[in-house]
C-alpha cells in the first residue's frame, strides 16, 4: 500500500490508504497508467479533484490514477452558430475554466463557478447549478474506452446526458469507469451574457428570470451565493469539508409533488409529468435542520457528532475535523430514513460511495 491516505486527496477529509498512486500529467501517461493497471488485472480509481468522493476507511486496495493534466485552448474564430470552441484538459480546475473564459469575454459557463473539482468530471455528472448544467455547452467529450482499448471522441448527443448522470457515469462502477475522460469541448458565446434561468440567482443581480446579465457578474453573484451555502472550498469553514449536495433533487411524477405541503418548492420542465423536488426542503422540513448531527459520537462537533449536516446548507454533509466514513454514512443513512417515513421518498446520494454503500 502507498502512504498516502485518501484522506488527504477529498474535500471530506475521509478514506484509507491508496494501495498504488500513480499521477498522469499528460493524455499519454494517463491513457498508459489505466492499460497497465488493466494489464495486471489491478482495480482502477480514477480521482479528479476528490470533491464527489466518500471513500471507506479502509481505503482502495487497487489503482489510484491521479488526473493531472492541464490546458484551456480557445480556437480561433467561430462555428456557424457564433460559438467560440473551447477545449479544456481533464484535470484542469473547473473554477479556474470559467474563470478563464469569462475573462475571455465568453458566456455559457459562468453560472457554473465556484464548483469544486477537476473538468473532466463535469460531463461525467451533468454538473448544474442555479439553471444552468454543462449539457447546455458541451460539444464533446475525448476518452479512452477501456473495453475496446481505444481512444473515442463521444459528441453531447451520444453522452445521453440527464440530471447529474451520463452515459460514462452509467458505466462506472465503485469508482472505476469503462471511459476515462482525456479532455472536454465548449461552444460559448461572445455576447452579453446568457439569460438568467434561476429565481435566486435573478433575486441576487436585481433581474427577472430571463434578463441578460454579463457573464462577469453572473460569476461574482453566484460565488457570493455558493460561499453563503459553504459550497466554495475554504479551508479555515468546516461547513466546506464536504462533498457538495449529497443527495440529489428527486424527480417525480406530478401526483407525487402534488400530494406534499403548498409551500414545498417544485420545478416543472423535467420531462413529460415529472416534477424535480428540493431535497434540502425535504430534508429540512422532516426534520434534519442545518447543523443536525447524531448524538453519541464524540468530538469536535455542532449537534454532538463528528458529522453534520452543513450550518449554512441542509443538503451538505460535513466532517467537523475527525469523522469516519463510518459516521458519514450513519448521518446519510440517518437523513435518508427520516426523509422516506416524512415523505414517502427515497433520497440518491450523488457522491460515489467508494468500498461503502448506503
Amino acid at each position: 500500500m502507498s502512504e498516502t491516505n485518501l484522506s488527504a486527496l477529498t474535500t471530506l477529509g475521509v478514506g484509507g490508504p491508496a494501495g498504488t498512486l500513480v499521477a498522469g500529467t499528460t493524455r499519454e501517461e494517463i491513457v498508459e497508467a489505466v492499460r497497465t493497471a488493466d494489464a495486471h488485472g489491478s482495480e482502477l480509481l480514477i480521482l479528479g479533484g476528490g470533491s464527489n468522493l466518500l471513500v471507506d476507511d479502509a481505503g482502495w486496495a487497487g489503482t489510484v490514477l491521479g488526473i493531472g493534466t492541464h490546458g484551456i485552448t480557445v480556437e480561433d474564430g467561430a462555428t456557424a452558430a457564433g460559438a467560440r470552441l473551447v477545449t479544456v484538459e481533464a484535470g484542469h480546475h473547473w473554477d479556474d475554466v470559467v474563470a478563464h473564459t469569462v475573462e475571455a469575454g465568453l458566456s455559457g459557463l459562468e453560472a457554473l463557478s465556484g464548483i469544486p473539482g477537476l473538468a473532466g468530471a463535469t460531463p461525467v455528472q451533468n454538473v448544474g447549478a442555479y439553471g444552468s448544467d454543462v449539457a447546455q455547452s458541451l460539444v464533446r467529450v475525448d476518452v479512452y474506452d477501456r473495453e475496446a482499448q481505444q481512444l473515442k471522441e463521444f459528441g453531447v448527443g451520444d453522452l445521453r446526458l440527464g440530471y447529474r448522470d451520463s452515459l460514462i457515469k452509467r458505466s462506472t462502477v465503485n469508482g472505476s469507469p469503462r471511459y476515462v475522460v482525456l479532455g472536454a469541448t465548449f461552444a460559448l458565446y461572445e455576447d452579453e451574457g446568457r439569460p438568467v434561468a434561476y429565481q435566486q440567482l435573478a433575486g441576487a443581480l436585481g433581474v427577472s428570470v430571463g434578463d441578460r446579465v454579463p457573464a462577469a457578474r453572473v460569476r461574482e453573484a453566484v460565488l457570493e451565493l455558493r460561499a453563503s451555502k459553504g459550497m466554495v472550498l475554504d479551508r479555515k469553514d468546516p461547513d466546506t469539508r464536504s462533498a457538495g449536495s449529497f443527495f440529489t433533487n428527486p424527480i417525480v411524477d406530478e401526483a407525487v409533488a402534488a400530494a406534499l405541503p403548498e409551500d414545498a418548492p417544485r420545478y416543472a420542465g423535467q420531462g413529460e409529468g415529472k416534477v424535480k423536488l428540493s431535497a434540502a426542503w425535504l430534508i429540512d422540513h422532516a426534520g434534519f435542520h442545518k447543523g443536525y448531527g447524531l448524538p453519541g459520537t464524540p468530538g469536535e462537533s455542532v449537534a454532538g457528532g463528528r458529522a453534520s449536516l452543513s450550518t449554512k446548507h441542509a443538503l451538505a454533509l460535513t466532517n467537523r475535523g475527525n469523522a469516519s466514513s463510518a459516521d458519514l454514512l450513519a448521518l446519510a443513512r440517518h437523513v435518508q430514513a427520516g426523509v422516506r417515513d416524512a415523505w414517502g421518498l427515497t433520497l440518491e446520494h450523488e457522491p460515489l460511495l467508494i468500498n461503502c454503500s448506503l
